[in-house]
C-alpha cells in the first residue's frame, strides 16, 4: 500500500500546492508526506517536484506523472466498489457545504432518505455561505447559487431558484408600500444588502416586466453576509429583500413577510454544485449529487426550477 500512499501523497501535493496542506487533508505529517514523495522519485528515478523554501512546483515528469496518477487512483477506487455486488456500494466520508438557509429549509430534512439508500455514507455537513477552498479544506462538493466565478471548478447545474422582492407588514406599516421598483432607489425606502461568498459589496438587482429593465440597488441599511441573518432582518423589518422563493414560503404562509412588484419577474438564480477539476469524482459523490438532483425535481412547482 506504501506506493498508493505514494501516489495519493503525491496528488495532493500538486492539487494544494503544499508539503504541510496535503499532510492535513490526508490526516498525517509533514514527514511522512515528504518520505513517501522521496520514496517515489527513487523507484520512478526522476525528479517529480521542485521544492523552495516558499512554494512547490511541478516538474514536467511531475506534471505528466500527475496526469497518470489521477486516473489511476480513480481506477483504485473504483476497483475497491466494484469486485463483488455487496461491495459495490457508496461507503465512507463525504464533506459537503452548502448555504445555511438551504441546510435547514431543504437538506437537512430530506436527509432520512438519503441515509435510508446510503446508509454506509457518512455526510460531513457545512452550512455556511463563505467561499470553501475545495483542496485546502479537502472538501468533496459544494452547492451555491449565482453564476460561478472559480472556472477552474467542474460543476453541476442542478436547478435554478425563482427569486422574489419582499418585506415585512411593520415596515411597510412605516415606510409605506413602494408602488414600483423605481421606489427604491428615490431615497424613502431602504433595503438589506447580502455580501455572498463571491462579492465584497451587495449586488444591483434586475427586474423586467414585458420590454422593460429595471436595475435597482436602493439605500442599505445593513448588510449581512448569512442567509439565515438576512432573512430575519427581513422579518424584523429593516427593509425590503431579494429572497428565493423556498426560502420565503413559511414566513410568507405566516404573515411575517409580504410580496412586492408582482407584476415584475426576476431572473431566477442557478444553483451549482461544484468539485475540485482533478480529483477522481467518487462512487459516494456521484450518487449524492445524482440525489441532489432528484432532490430539486421532487420540489414543489414555483420554488424550484429544473434547468
Amino acid at each position: 500500500m506504501d506506493r498508493i500512499d505514494a501516489m495519493q501523497a503525491f496528488a495532493r501535493v500538486v492539487e494544494t500546492g503544499s508539503f504541510t496542506k496535503a499532510a492535513e487533508t490526508l490526516q498525517t505529517n509533514k514527514t511522512r508526506v515528504t518520505q513517501l514523495i522521496q520514496q517515489l522519485e527513487t523507484r520512478l528515478r526522476v525528479k517529480l517536484l521542485h521544492r523552495t523554501t516558499r512554494k512547490v512546483n511541478v516538474t514536467a515528469d511531475g506534471a505528466a506523472y500527475y496526469e497518470r496518477v489521477v486516473r489511476l487512483l480513480a481506477d483504485f477506487d473504483d476497483a475497491e466498489t466494484s469486485l463483488s455486488a455487496e461491495s459495490a456500494v457508496p461507503r465512507g466520508r463525504l464533506r459537503v457545504d452548502v448555504p445555511a438557509p438551504f441546510a435547514s429549509l431543504v437538506l437537512v430534512p430530506a436527509l432520512p432518505d438519503f441515509h435510508a439508500r446510503y446508509p454506509d455514507i457518512q455526510l460531513d455537513l457545512g452550512a455556511s455561505d463563505r467561499k470553501v477552498d475545495l483542496i485546502d479544506e479537502n472538501v468533496d462538493c459544494v452547492l451555491r447559487g449565482g453564476e460561478l466565478t472559480e472556472l477552474s471548478l467542474r460543476a453541476r447545474h442542478v436547478a435554478d431558484l425563482p427569486l422574489g422582492v419582499y418585506a415585512a407588514p411593520a415596515y411597510l406599516a412605516r415606510a409605506g408600500t413602494p408602488a414600483s421598483p423605481q421606489a427604491l432607489d428615490d431615497g424613502q425606502h431602504v433595503v438589506i444588502g447580502y455580501r455572498g461568498s463571491r462579492a465584497g459589496t451587495p449586488l444591483a438587482h434586475t427586474l423586467h416586466r414585458f420590454d422593460e429593465r429595471l436595475q435597482v440597488r436602493g439605500r442599505l441599511v445593513l448588510t449581512v453576509d448569512d442567509g439565515n441573518a438576512y432573512l430575519a432582518a427581513g422579518v424584523a423589518g429593516l427593509g425590503v429583500l431579494w429572497l428565493p422563493t423556498y426560502m420565503a414560503s413559511a414566513p410568507l404562509a405566516r404573515g411575517e413577510l409580504v410580496p412586492l412588484f408582482e407584476d415584475w419577474q426576476l431572473d431566477p438564480m442557478p444553483l451549482y454544485l461544484a468539485f475540485p477539476p482533478n480529483r477522481h469524482v467518487s462512487l459516494k459523490l456521484r450518487v449524492f449529487i445524482d440525489w441532489i438532483v432528484e432532490l430539486m425535481a421532487r420540489r414543489a412547482p414555483g420554488t424550484m426550477r429544473m434547468p
